[in-house]
């Protein structure tokens, strides 16, 4: 096996990991598959292609992450969420994954969420109004940015077939 080749393995294995850190919010995510796409183009011996695979890949990476951050802050500040709130539901479910390791992140992200803001409104029922609407524009913001990401992994994965079958 040469260079090239382990360096597109690795590099495959990064954008798995970067495609499921969009919806695993402790692993990293877009910026891992981003980094990955350019240590392709760079290292992994497919030249031209390479650069076109990165940048069609980079595009579709920095749209997700644009477009998670606006679906994400439009709707909290439609809804007057403040972003403490959603500080606490990420500390709360890191301790949550750790005490469930499978659903312990979503879990505790969601009490963390309610929790901060009953304490917040005072009101049980605008608590959970508010949490529901975070938690949706979470969601939404997350799925974007995971459909964009898998658009990136689909690239470098056509960028590699172009690259053999010319090669």
């Amino acid at each position: 096996m040469n260079a090239e080749t382990v360096v597109t393995v690795l590099c495959g294995l990064a954008i798995v990991v970067g495609v499921i850190g969009t919806i695993v919010p402790v692993l990293p995510g877009s910026v891992l598959i981003g980094l990955s796409l350019l240590a392709w183009a760079l290292w992994g011996g497919a030249g031209v292609v390479g650069w076109i695979a990165f940048g069609i890949g980079a595009g579709f990476v920095l749209a997700g992450m644009a477009s998670s951050t606006v679906l994400t802050g439009r709707k909290l500040k439609q809804h007057r969420i403040p972003n403490r709130s959603i500080l606490v539901g990420v500390v709360l479910g890191i301790v949550g994954m750790f005490v469930l390791p499978v659903v312990g992140l979503f879990l505790g992200f969601a009490v963390g969420l309610f929790l901060n803001e009953l304490l917040r409104t005072r009101n049980f029922r605008g608590a959970i109004k508010t949490s529901a609407a975070a938690l949706k524009a979470t969601g939404l913001g997350m799925l974007a940015e995971f459909t964009l990401a898998c658009l990136a992994a689909s690239t470098w994965v056509v960028g590699v077939w172009i690259a053999v079958i010319a090669a």
